[in-house]
């Protein structure tokens, strides 16, 4: 029965692939690239290539380019503006036509800002996700190289402690007999060849590669709780790498939370300027959205670079993964292979050991098994030690059978692919919420930019007495006081200025 399980066991499944990016995710490797001689890069994950990083610096710069454009826009217009208008006929006292029509626009470009803002919290909430699941599937699979770890050391020192002491006790009170003595040598030498198979077992000992070290060095996009872990307060004037990693968690989380809420906080006042016709609200919101324009721009090209060079890693990561494992743990190809893959196709790299193992222990439990009948009787004194080779040999199997659930490619396979389904599906998802958040709060800032200035040139001079009355807080959003009936009921007409 117990050989039946192990060769269950060794056998790999037919796991299917680790994820399913959604159709839209995948079309980033379609997309042209090209270095800074505008020369074609080929699409494929290459992070240590200089044309490949040139690539992705240039998508960051087609960012900056559209930053350039757009403040060169918001000047010439404003330019345009305050250099062109036509002089006001003496004793006007309304406003100029097309007054509400501006003002309506920049309520609605600052209402699509808010949108863009509510899909931004989303985004960070995906990617903040994504980064979780990831981190969380590396470090369940650290946990388990290091249980297969401990459980192959734990046996050998169990069978090398009998060896040590049971079996040379159990040879020396067996001296008598001399086949008996051969029996329990045999014993030994099964026990030695367990242990050394079991030793080749722990294929994850001595690499210097760690999943917990890779799940800190990507857990600073989702652990922004971790400052109120005491393991971040520091000891002896010092702080440990973790509490850095710890305090950088909490400033990048907080960096881009508090740029949500600074886009959001300048759509607000500035609505709430427009609303009350207050001239120095707006103007200081004005200056304050030429800041959240350019910061939007900045994470554009951040967020543009980080989608790209993602959706080319989703596009093929085996290949990849495999290579840069491989280089980084001396790995060999077959063991990778194994657990990466998990098909049909792969063989168990650990079978032979496997069983070659199962069947020693087997026979050192027959071997002892024949010893109790015939030694106990003549020899009552070898009944404690054969008593705790016994209970030895039974731990042991009870932790192989443990083992071989382990080194099944099942479990670790089963880690790889949350782990590229949290970083290919939910990150990347959330990094083109975040884009779409970018796109449209650049958008919506830069139409706020050009209306902002002539909307507070429509605010009716304050008098004294009408502010210390009160009755200019009544007034409706703009000039509604001033215009007349008719002209409110073809709004938002936005009737065209004379030339």
């Amino acid at each position: 029965m117990s050989s039946f399980l192990l060769h269950v066991a060794v056998q790999p499944s037919s796991v299917g692939p680790p994820m399913r990016a959604a159709r839209y995710l995948r079309r980033g490797p379609q997309l042209p690239r090209a270095d800074f001689q505008l020369r074609p890069v080929p699409s494929g994950f290459a992070p240590q290539e200089q044309e490949y990083q040139q690539a992705l610096l240039l998508v960051v710069a087609l960012a900056g380019l559209g930053l350039g454009l757009s403040l060169i826009f918001i000047a010439v217009y404003l330019i345009r503006f305050c250099c062109c208008r036509p002089p006001e006929p003496p004793g006007a006292k309304s406003p100029p036509p097309g007054g509400g029509c501006v003002t309506w626009s920049c309520i609605a470009a600052l209402l699509v800002g808010c949108t863009g803002i509510g899909i931004g919290f989303y985004g960070n909430s995906e990617t903040s996700d994504g980064v979780s699941q990831l981190s969380s599937a590396l470090r369940h699979a650290n946990h388990t190289l290091t249980a297969i770890d401990h459980l192959v050391l734990e046996m050998v020192e169990r069978l090398d402690e009998a060896v040590r002491t049971e079996l040379t006790t159990l040879e020396e009170v067996l001296t008598q007999r001399t086949e008996l003595v051969a029996a329990t040598r045999g014993a030994r030498r099964q026990a030695e060849a367990v242990a050394q198979q079991l030793q080749g077992l722990a294929f994850w000992q001595g690499v210097p590669l760690s999943p917990v070290q890779v799940a800190e060095d990507v857990s600073f996009v989702e652990e922004y709780r971790a400052m109120n872990n005491e393991s971040c307060l520091s000891h002896g004037g010092r702080t440990n790498k973790k509490c850095m990693n710890e305090i950088l968690s909490v400033r990048w989380w907080l960096a881009y939370v508090l740029l949500l809420l600074l886009e959001l906080l300048v759509c607000l006042f500035t609505l709430l300027g427009l609303a009350k016709q207050s001239r120095w609200l707006v103007i200081v919101m004005t200056v304050m959205s030429l800041l959240v324009l350019v910061l939007s721009w900045g994470s554009m090209g951040l967020e543009a670079a980080t989608a790209v060079g993602l959706s080319d890693f989703c596009s093929s990561p085996d290949t990849y993964i495999l290579n840069l494992t491989r280089e980084e743990t001396g790995l060999g190809s077959d063991i990778l292979n194994y657990y990466f893959l998990c098909n049909q196709a792969v063989s168990n790299p650990f079978q032979q050991r496997l069983t070659l193992s199962q069947r020693a222990l087997a026979n050192i439990h027959s071997q002892l098994q024949g010893l109790e009948r015939e030694a106990v009787p003549q020899f009552p004194s070898a009944q404690k030690p054969l008593l705790s080779l016994e209970e030895t040999l039974n731990v042991t199997e009870g932790n192989f059978h443990q083992l071989v659930a382990l080194l099944h490619c099942r479990g670790l396979h089963k880690d790889y692919g949350a782990a590229l389904r949290g970083l290919c599906e939910d990150a990347l998802e959330g990094l083109l919420y975040l884009l779409l958040f970018s796109l449209l709060s650049a958008g919506a800032l830069a139409t706020a930019l050009c209306s902002l200035p002539r909307a507070w040139a429509l605010f009716p001079p304050r008098n004294p007495s009408a502010s210390c009355s009160g009755s200019h807080l009544s007034e409706p959003f703009l000039h509604a006081r001033l215009e007349p009936v008719p002209h409110l009921r073809s709004f938002p007409s936005c009737r065209r200025r004379p030339h």
